[in-house]
């Protein structure tokens, strides 16, 4: 669904090998007043600019501006089905979700958004789901999630997860 009004984003979803399978590089928002989603787990990513000849050049370059990773055409393994957020609150949007392998973990450089990064091995993310109790602009809702280490991932996040690992075998 592309159309007029309708603000195009994407995320990199990038894995490693890891002692535990497969990890995923995760980062952790920085507390912003302006931000709802303030301190929430996320995958690198945001919104196209004009600048980005498409979504995978978004996927990239947010990537090396939020976390520091510069990733290369070559590491892409694949793209993931759009999704469109359900809260009315938000802007149209729809979120193209591209999936990265790298041989090891990279090194990180954080910027002004991101507070920290997080591995979490993919095959311990579905003994870590339930629900969770979040607040986003005032509203506090019980939300499915994956909750490794105490990080809680939900929302688009925990959807483009879900998705992803539905795939595996």
């Amino acid at each position: 669904m592309e159309g007029p009004g309708l603000v195009e984003t994407a995320v990199a979803l990038i894995l490693v090998p890891g002692a535990r399978g497969f990890e995923a590089l995760f980062s952790r928002r920085a507390e912003r007043a302006e931000d709802p989603w303030s301190g929430h787990m996320a995958l690198p990513g945001g919104r196209r600019e004009p600048g980005d000849a498409d979504r995978l050049a978004t996927a990239l370059r947010e990537t090396a501006e939020e976390v520091g990773v510069a990733l290369g055409p070559d590491a892409l393994l694949g793209v993931l089905d759009d999704l469109h957020p359900r809260t009315p609150t938000l802007p149209p949007l729809v979120i193209r979700p591209f999936v990265f392998g790298l041989p090891r973990r990279p090194r990180t450089r954080l910027s002004d958004e991101v507070a920290a990064v997080h591995w979490f091995a993919l095959a311990e993310l579905p003994a870590a789901a339930g629900p969770a109790t979040v607040t986003v602009r005032e509203r506090t809702l019980t939300v499915p999630c994956f909750k490794p280490g105490g990080a809680v991932i939900w929302g688009l996040t925990y959807r483009i997860l879900s998705g992803f690992l539905a795939l595996a075998p």
